[in-house]
């Protein structure tokens, strides 16, 4: 996501995973010029994008006639300049002029419709009403990916590859690589019909060719030996009560020479400052959570051997800290939210934990909250990444 703090008051974002374009705040210049970072913002993503480019307003409390026609002109223009291109303006009925002024819109241009964001929550309102973890999870991506895409070429990835990306979960890692380093093939595996289903809905609205959506086990896979070039498994070894079965497949499915990319954590390591200690008892007992469970989130170090042992060589290693300074801190602070959700919640409770165990589990991430929220303050996720070559 790029930032541009124009003025005090408001502030313009796009956001390449989700193909949304958001302004917020207070949006009264008194010279078009003051608008020009934005507006220069705004053309660079309609260039990037094909199908579907959101426009998120639903935190945009002002907005004089100035503003307001200058992004519209350079909404409509788009349209008519490409017809294949349809914008979705994401409204909100608590600041209801937003709905009635952008609905004019809708008015001009068929490719143009207006949504409340109260009646129909993007992406996906329907996972989330089922307690889905959706907005999560493309937030994770979205703060991994700032990492991952400058490091995925030291472990195999370029243009015009054949790739398998294993564990895909809902699509958004798959859908990156795509528009960013283009391979000429993408298979996109997952045992979750439902995140395949979300996964396929995305590639449709935001026009993505090249990515095949496919129901499979990842312990055994019905695809071919020895067809891709790169195959990825993210955050999924450790959450496998026998990782080396995956391995088995990964190896098989890659072709002689190519590589397998995987990423795993060590929970234990995440961290904050302040309120240090609170946050590191906590993440110990996420790890210990996760064991109770055949689950392993230390997995991350122990990378390098299970890749050797799979019978990779060349193992590539290297480790890249998530943080509260990487983007937005809301971001890192909503994802360990939805963490205290699950493994204080759920977890802990089909494991039978006490109420007093309970309250202290929460309290670290509520810390861990804390911490990425002060202005002074420090948190980090630490994630390895690990690729190993396939013999020739």
């Amino acid at each position: 996501m790029s930032p541009y703090n124009l003025l005090p008051r408001f502030k313009a974002q796009y956001d390449a995973n989700n193909q949304e374009f958001s302004i917020s705040g207070v949006v009264r210049p008194q010279a078009i010029d003051e608008l020009g970072p934005s507006i220069a913002l705004l053309r660079d993503a309609i260039g990037r994008v094909r199908g579907v480019l959101y426009v998120n307003v639903r935190r945009l409390t002002q907005m004089n006639n100035a503003a307001f026609h200058a992004f519209s002109r350079i909404i409509i223009d788009a349209c008519r300049a490409r017809p294949d291109l349809k914008f979705v303006v994401i409204t909100s009925s608590v600041v209801g002029w937003t709905s009635r002024k952008f609905g004019r819109l809708s008015g001009i241009e068929p490719n143009i419709t207006v949504e409340e964001y109260d009646s129909e929550f993007y992406p996906g309102q329907g996972f989330l009403e089922e307690g889905g973890f959706v907005p999560i999870l493309r937030t994770q991506t979205k703060m991994t990916w700032r990492h991952e895409r400058a490091i995925l070429p030291r472990h195999g990835m370029k243009p015009g590859i054949v790739m398998a990306d294993i564990c895909c979960g809902i699509g958004d890692f798959a859908v990156l690589v795509q528009k960013e380093f283009q391979p000429s093939r993408i298979v996109a595996l997952d045992h979750s019909i439902s995140s395949l289903d979300y996964a396929r809905r995305v590639m449709r609205e935001f026009d993505i060719r090249g990515i095949e959506y496919t129901y499979g086990d990842a312990s055994e896979m019905l695809l071919d030996e020895a067809q891709f070039d790169l195959v990825t498994c993210r955050h999924s070894l450790q959450i496998f009560n026998r990782p080396e079965l995956i391995l088995k497949e990964l190896y098989r499915i890659c072709k002689p020479g190519g590589r397998v990319y995987i990423t795993n954590e060590k929970n234990s390591h995440c961290l904050g400052e302040p309120r240090a200690e609170s946050i590191r008892w906590t993440y110990n007992e996420v790890a210990k959570l996760f064991g109770h469970f055949e689950m392993d989130v230390e997995l991350g170090p122990k990378s390098r051997r299970y890749l050797i042992e799979a019978g990779f060589e060349d193992i590539r290693v290297e480790t890249f800290m998530v943080t509260n300074l990487d983007g937005d801190p809301q971001d890192f602070a909503d994802v360990i939210a939805a963490w205290a959700d699950v493994y204080a919640g759920e977890m802990a409770s089909k494991r039978g934990d006490c109420p007093e165990f309970v309250a202290r589990f929460r309290q670290g991430f509520q810390d861990h909250i804390f911490a990425a929220l002060h202005p002074k303050g420090y948190a980090g996720w630490p994630i390895w990444v690990a690729s190993g070559r396939r013999p020739q």
